[in-house]
């Protein structure tokens, strides 16, 4: 898929069709789709736009997971899935490639005096395989080190300066280490939105808000650079103006995306950041017919994300017992509903081949 994306505009978008998804899923034997979690048992389920009942729970690509209780903890679209035993702590780390069944190399555990609250994977390169790991600990949660005599002061100046620290820790394949970077600083008027991570342009971003401001931002991670930016959205999504809309960012062609789902219009708009770092609005989606047919009452806990270009996948969360997820061809108006099972909080979006990969050096091979 990505020596298509190369040889041209054309064919870079062609792949994001749902044609092209198609034909190259079958003869490539590429496996598409999401993987979803229960909240409540160690069990993966693997949903794929070709499912027409339910999800695949006992497919090979996940039978590792259901053999050991690991929770999925981040996912790259390239196919590396992120596992932990422990779905908060600092327990080891183990990557996977469900596709080609490789995985359970252990990664050296952070630093265990940070509790982690964000970690999010980025692969660089897929041939040397190269990928990042960050992780993100609020300071806040620091254990108290009582022999300390800096840890008042340090405290004070968090107080005095309006600041808040996130420490940073970044996991390279490269090397096969964890390094502590500098921290990320922040007011503390900035929160982390209860979303995942979007992982494209060789970035990580983050959806943030600032409630002073009363508005949305991006919060980015260079990969390579190993810097972070903030982004503005665009003026008439950056503040919350209307309590029932939905904002969330999502990969949108290979581009960093916005959606606005409007609860009261049913209308829901896309935009993406081109690459002069401008938010150019691409779809407006009239919601109205789905809506109608699947979500007669308004429901606040949809989740939104591309499954392609022209298919939306949804997930609601309204009702932890009965979770429904949905292939939505906006521009067919075809749709596909899938039951999904109970207790579903999470799904990652996984596009990968069958190929084997050299998860870890050849040097860090004992």
């Amino acid at each position: 898929m990505k020596k298509c994306r190369v040889l041209s505009k054309e064919c870079k978008d062609l792949t994001y069709e749902s044609s092209f998804m198609r034909l190259h899923s079958e003869r490539t034997s590429t496996m598409v789709g999401y993987l979803l979690q229960s909240s409540r048992v160690p069990t993966q389920y693997l949903v794929s736009i070709a499912d027409s009942v339910k999800p695949t729970a006992y497919s090979p690509y996940v039978s590792y997971f259901l053999h050991h209780r690991f929770r999925v903890v981040a996912a790259a679209n390239e196919g590396l899935v992120l596992c932990s035993l422990s779905k908060f702590g600092g327990d080891s780390f183990y990557v996977y490639k469900p596709t080609s069944n490789e995985g359970g190399e252990i990664l050296t555990p952070p630093n265990p005096r940070f509790r982690r609250t964000k970690i999010s994977m980025l692969v660089l390169r897929s041939n040397p395989l190269r990928f990042k790991i960050v992780r993100l600990s609020d300071s806040k949660d620091d254990a108290v080190d009582l022999d300390s005599k800096y840890s008042d002061e340090e405290d004070n100046f968090s107080v005095l300066s309006n600041e808040k620290s996130w420490h940073c820790e970044i996991f390279d394949s490269k090397s096969w280490e964890w390094k502590q970077s500098d921290d990320l600083k922040l007011t503390c008027h900035y929160s982390f939105m209860n979303t995942q991570d979007v992982s494209v342009c060789g970035c990580l971003h983050w959806l943030m808000f600032n409630d002073q401001q009363d508005k949305y931002t991006i919060l980015s991670f260079d990969g390579d650079k190993e810097e972070w930016t903030m982004t503005s959205l665009p003026d008439s999504l950056g503040r919350k103006t209307h309590r029932d809309d939905q904002i969330a960012h999502v990969s949108c062609e290979g581009k960093l995306g916005l959606i606005n789902h409007s609860y009261e219009t049913k209308m829901l708009d896309v935009w993406i950041l081109n690459h002069e770092k401008i938010w150019i609005k691409k779809h407006t989606i009239n919601l109205k017919s789905f809506h109608e047919k699947v979500l007669p009452s308004p429901s606040p806990f949809l989740s939104f994300s591309f499954y392609n270009a022209d298919t939306l996948f949804m997930m609601d969360l309204g009702c932890k017992y009965s979770v429904w997820v949905y292939y939505y061809n906006f521009k067919t108006g075809e749709l596909k509903e899938i039951y999904a099972g109970k207790f579903i909080d999470s799904a990652y979006f996984i596009q990968a081949d069958s190929e084997p990969v050299q998860l870890k050096p050849q040097q860090y091979i004992y």
